[in-house]
C-alpha cells in the first residue's frame, strides 16, 4: 500500500491493526432479554475501512486481503459515505450457495488469475457491525444496540449505491434464531448470539456461536487401518453423481472401540476394488505419515448417516461425526446434493450474492 494511503487510513480513528472481536463456541443459543441473534456466514472474516478514495480490507490475522479482492475495493470506494470501519464476512456465491472454496481461489499469485475470478465470481461484503461512521469518533466503547443503529443508518445513507455489499438480517427472538439452525436448506451455517450492551472488546472472544450440525446418508467406500493394530480406524465416504460415479467426500473415525473389532471383520468381506469410480482418497500431506495414504477399497454396500459441520468443494471440510447405519437405504440413493445447500426462498438479498435468509 502507497504510503499516502496508509496516511489517510491512519487518520480514522480506529487503527488497521485493530483485531476483530469473536465468538466462542456454544452448544445451544442464550435465552433471555438483552440478545441479538444473526446469522453466522461461512467466509472470510474482515474489517473494511475507507478514508476517501483510500480503502483496506484486512483479515483477522491482520493481514491485507486487498490485492486478492479488488471488486471489493471498488465497491467501498463508491459508497457515499466517505469514512468508516465496518466488520463483516467476504462471501463468494457459486450455483445459489455459498462456497468456501471459491474464496479460498482468490489467495492466487497470478493478479490476471484474481482479476478475471473477480469478475466471474464477485465477493459479497456481508457487514454485521459499525465500528466507525465518521472521521475521528470510533464506536469500540459504545453498546452493541448502538453499533447496529449506526449500521443501519451507514445502509441508508449508501443510497442505493451499496453493490457487493449487504447488511445482516438479525433476530431478537430465540424462536426465529433456533429455526436458523434447523433449516436444512441453509445459507449460513450457524447462528452468532450478541449482548446488545456489550462494546466492542477487540481480539476477546466475547459473543457466542453456535454451530448448524447437518447430516448426511454416505456410502462407505474404504476403510484405513488404525496406525498400530489391524483394526479400522476410519470410514472412507462417498456420494454419487448424476452420472453414476462415486466420489469420495470426506471420513469419519468416531467409531467406539468396542464395536472396532466387529466392524473390521464385516469390512474386510467387503474389500474389492475400486471402491471410488470418482474422485479418489487424495495422497498424504507433508503432515501425514505414508501409511495415512494406504486404504481398503470396499464394495459399495453399507450407508451411513454422519454429522457434519462445514463443507467446501463437494467435500467435507472437517472430520464428520458417524451416527448410525441405514440399512433401509440403498447406496444409490446417496447423492452429492445433500451437500448443495440451496438458498432459501422469500426475501432475497439478491440470488447471486447468497445471503439473506428469508
Amino acid at each position: 500500500m502507497r504510503k499516502t494511503a496508509t496516511s489517510q487510513l491512519e487518520t480514522l480513528g480506529v487503527d488497521l491493526t485493530l483485531r476483530p472481536m469473536e465468538a466462542r463456541a456454544a452448544a445451544e443459543l442464550p435465552a433471555g432479554p438483552g440478545w441479538h441473534y444473526e446469522p453466522k456466514w461461512d467466509g472470510f472474516r474482515c474489517l473494511a475501512f475507507r478514508a476517501d478514495g483510500d480503502v483496506e480490507i484486512r483479515a483477522k490475522s491482520g493481514k491485507s486481503l486487498a490485492r486478492f479482492f479488488p471488486e471489493v475495493l471498488d465497491n467501498l470506494r463508491a459508497l457515499r459515505p466517505r469514512a468508516f470501519v465496518l466488520d463483516g464476512e467476504l462471501t463468494i456465491a457459486r450455483q445459489g450457495a455459498l462456497s468456501f472454496a471459491a474464496l479460498q481461489d482468490r489467495l492466487h499469485p497470478a493478479e490476471s488469475r484474481i482479476r478475471r475470478l473477480s469478475l466471474e465470481t464477485p465477493a459479497t461484503f456481508v457487514a454485521f457491525d459499525c465500528l466507525l461512521a465518521a472521521r475521528g469518533k470510533p464506536l469500540l466503547r459504545v453498546p452493541f444496540l448502538e453499533r447496529r443503529a449506526a449500521l443501519e443508518a451507514f445502509f441508508q445513507r449508501a443510497n442505493g449505491k451499496a453493490r457487493g455489499l449487504a447488511l445482516t438480517p438479525f433476530t431478537r427472538s430465540l424462536e426465529v434464531a433456533r429455526r436458523w439452525l434447523d433449516r436444512q436448506d441453509r445459507s449460513c451455517d450457524g447462528v452468532i448470539a450478541k449482548r446488545l450492551d456489550l462494546s466492542y472488546l477487540s481480539g476477546v472472544r466475547a459473543s457466542l456461536k453456535v454451530k448448524s450440525l447437518r447430516t448426511a446418508d454416505c456410502v462407505v467406500g474404504g476403510f484405513r487401518y488404525e496406525a498400530r493394530r489391524r483394526l479400522v480406524g476410519s470410514l472412507l465416504l462417498g456420494l454419487y453423481d448424476e452420472q453414476g460415479l462415486l466420489h469420495h467426500v470426506g471420513f469419519t473415525s468416531s467409531i467406539a472401540a468396542a464395536d472396532k473389532p466387529g466392524l473390521t471383520k464385516r469390512l474386510k468381506k467387503l474389500i474389492a476394488p475400486p471402491g471410488f469410480s470418482g474422485a479418489q482418497p487424495g495422497a498424504p500431506s507433508r503432515w501425514s505419515s505414508e501409511r495415512s495414504s494406504a486404504w481398503e477399497p470396499l464394495r459399495p454396500s453399507l450407508v451411513a448417516e454422519v454429522r457434519y459441520d462445514h463443507v467446501s468443494g463437494e467435500r467435507f471440510r472437517h472430520g464428520t461425526k458417524f451416527m448410525r447405519w441405514r440399512p433401509d437405504k440403498s447406496p444409490r440413493q446417496c447423492g452429492l446434493e445433500q451437500l448443495r445447500q440451496a438458498l432459501p426462498r422469500g426475501r432475497a438479498h439478491a440470488a447471486r450474492h447468497g445471503v439473506h435468509l428469508a
